[in-house]
């Protein structure tokens, strides 16, 4: 297959995710009590289908047949990429610090490298597992704080356990999304995916409301947050994470993640007016240097074709 380096917009494509990521987490956790997790989650996939779906219709009903035949491994990367992750991250946040559910995520290079070479032959380079190193060290930094003692103060909660699921999951829907993704256009295979997340999280949803019968308040803040949610996260990022693994493959994607302590850092200090220390420059430098190492020199698969919704 012709080969060529990583190219500008890739690398947009690589950097849009977590930056639209590192806004959902701030929002998720200021909204701890006033919108229920999995509410958030039910709310944020239906209506990211409810938008789309008027635009690609036509495309899911021209490609019905190849729906059928493939809906075995759509039922998984919604279940994955939809009903799991995002839910399980909103629950987490219930009861682990932003803190921790950052470092958790942390460790999805090494848990991508690890599924990879475990259930779909991918051979590790060395220097894949020295930049995971060098980006997960980056993370630990900003945490940190720039005081690696801060490290043994941490207390882990449920939350961090369903965090580290919900980083395993991601990274198996990543794997799958590089060998064995639906020939299915864009718009389609999105589309499909929100529908049968949707209606997967619709039960638990369901739980959650009769145990706690809290509903969630109709604020401005509230609206807010869910049209971003809805945008950002969900459509727009699932679109630039589909292109990218299609041109970078599984692993490199999720090196990039770890760029979102960094922008939550941004973000918090835009939005929230809390200080950018040296320690958040360091940590970044560390995250782009990672990045680097498990990218250079290796060659990035060609982009292939676009496919219209």
């Amino acid at each position: 297959m012709p080969t060529r380096r990583l190219t500008a917009s890739t690398t947009a494509l690589l950097i849009a995710p977590p930056l639209f990521w590192a806004g959902n987490a701030v929002l998720a956790r200021a909204l701890v009590g006033e919108f229920p997790p999995l509410a958030l989650s039910f709310w944020r996939w239906a209506l990211a289908f409810t938008l789309l779906a008027p635009f690609t219709a036509t495309s899911v009903w021209r490609h019905r047949a190849v729906i059928r035949s493939h809906f075995p491994l759509l039922l998984l990367t919604s279940l994955l990429g939809v009903g799991c992750y995002n839910s399980l991250q909103y629950l987490a946040l219930q009861t682990s610090s932003a803190v921790n559910t950052t470092l958790i995520g942390a460790s999805g290079p090494m848990i991508t490298l690890a599924v990879g070479a475990a259930f779909f032959s991918s051979a590790v380079a060395r220097r894949r597992w020295l930049g995971a190193a060098v980006s997960l060290a980056g993370v630990l930094w900003v945490i940190a704080r720039g005081e690696p003692g801060n490290l043994l103060t941490f207390h882990f909660a449920i939350g961090d356990v369903i965090m580290l699921t919900a980083t395993l999951a991601w990274s198996i829907y990543t794997w799958l999304l590089q060998t064995r993704r639906p020939p299915l256009p864009l718009g389609a295979f999105l589309t499909v995916q929100f529908a049968i997340g949707t209606v997967m999280i619709l039960p638990f949803y369901g739980l959650e409301w009769l145990l706690t019968q809290q509903v969630p308040a109709m604020t401005t803040t509230n609206a807010f947050a869910l049209v971003y949610v809805v945008l950002l996260p969900s459509i727009a990022a699932f679109y630039c994470w589909d292109r990218a693994v299609l041109r970078a493959g599984a692993v490199l994607p999720m090196y990039f993640v770890n760029l979102t302590p960094v922008f939550a850092a941004c973000l918090s200090w835009a939005l929230l007016d809390d200080p950018i220390g040296p320690y958040h420059l360091v940590g970044g430098a560390l995250i782009l240097a990672g990045i680097h190492l498990a990218r250079a020199p290796i060659i990035v698969e060609s982009e292939q074709p676009v496919r219209s919704a």
